[in-house]
């Protein structure tokens, strides 16, 4: 957990944070601060972070996560749908945490790219997602 929300600080930290002009570094607060236990517990987890480009009318596959996956948008709007909830969306600066065993698909039904980064730690030979039907 400590270290998914130190990867979330470092997202966050990507911009305004860090100035000449000062000469103690400052994070911002955290862009998500969530309590979950459903993080993998082992003698050797695995720390994933991807980078991805949704296109305006796209969408990933419907899917589930074996781990929480944090997403952190860095421009645009991304969209998740959840299987029989409402739809989450996040713009530029904001972050979610995807459940665990929940059916989603990232879209975007916006008109401009999302560009997003992806947290994940897991077992290392667990898949980053499973497609479902």
């Amino acid at each position: 957990m400590k270290l998914l929300l130190s990867a979330l600080a470092l997202a966050a930290m990507i911009g305004p944070a860090f100035s000449q002009e000062t000469s103690t570094a400052k994070p911002n607060p955290p862009v998500l601060k969530e309590t979950t236990t459903d993080f993998p517990k082992g003698d050797e987890l695995e720390y994933r972070v991807l980078t991805a480009t949704v296109e305006p009318g796209t969408f990933s596959p419907w899917h589930t996560h074996s781990t929480p996956v944090a997403v952190y948008v860095v421009s645009g709007t991304f969209t998740l749908e959840i299987e029989g909830q409402d739809s989450k969306s996040i713009t530029a600066g904001e972050s979610l945490l995807e459940g665990v065993g929940v059916k989603v698909r990232a879209a975007n039904h916006g008109s401009e790219p999302a560009s997003v980064v992806i947290f994940q730690v897991s077992g290392p030979e667990a898949p980053f997602m499973t497609p479902t039907k």
